[in-house]
């Protein structure tokens, strides 16, 4: 099932291409989805790195900007949750799945909200390996149903 967002600033409005399989136990609908744009960025990105993934900031210094990492090199824990994994179209196997993660505490503020990655044009905040790119990672949201 595709879910648009219609952006609070721009007015734009996306569809989601990609959506995560849930990882949270009991949970049957996607929470997290991604846009085209993430994903053409995506697939260059795994070209050059490997397997990604992401890890939802909680705001402060990245203002909320899900960060992307070659898989590993964030270390999550008993403190985080797997809110879903992407399958990647058009990428060999072994990189083609992306884990999007994102901290207990802040999840509970964020567990009614259905979340699209996007990607426009900007630079990328702290570690993510899109800074380079001239695009950024971007967090769409909406109450889910």
């Amino acid at each position: 099932m595709a879910d648009d967002i219609t952006g609070d600033q721009d007015g734009t409005t996306v569809t989601a291409q990609v959506e995560a399989r849930p990882e949270i136990d009991g949970e049957q609908r996607s929470r997290v989805g991604l846009s085209p744009a993430a994903v053409e960025l995506l697939q260059k990105l795994t070209q050059q790195h490997g397997q990604l993934m992401f890890h939802q900031s909680g705001g402060c210094c990245d203002g909320s900007a899900p960060m992307c990492y070659p898989e590993g090199e964030f270390l999550t824990g008993g403190s985080d949750v797997l809110l879903g994994t992407f399958t990647l179209p058009d990428v060999p196997a072994e990189s083609a799945e992306i884990g999007f993660w994102m901290s207990k505490e802040q999840f509970e503020y964020w567990k009614h909200t259905y979340l699209l990655v996007d990607a426009v044009p900007g630079r990328g905040g702290g570690f993510s390996i899109e800074s380079p790119t001239g695009l950024r990672f971007l967090i769409r949201s909406r109450l889910l149903d």
